[in-house]
């Protein structure tokens, strides 16, 4: 998938500080969403379609990535 991410407005978690390290994230056109790692803004990003990212953020809140 080629998306164009010039215009795209990024926002990190209401959660993260200036000091830290995350990931950033846009809703973009055709509602695909694009995930980037702040530290790297220049390098590229994740692009998810809408089912992607909902069974993403869907396992996020479910606990399916707590490896601890």
């Amino acid at each position: 998938m080629n998306v164009d991410l010039s215009g795209a407005r990024w926002f990190k978690s209401s959660r993260s500080d200036a000091s830290k390290d995350c990931v950033e994230v846009a809703f973009l056109d055709a509602g695909v969403i694009g995930v980037r790692d702040s530290k790297n803004p220049t390098e590229g990003a994740l692009v998810f379609c809408p089912d992607e990212w909902d069974a993403f953020t869907a396992g996020v809140a479910g606990g399916k990535f707590n490896h601890r």
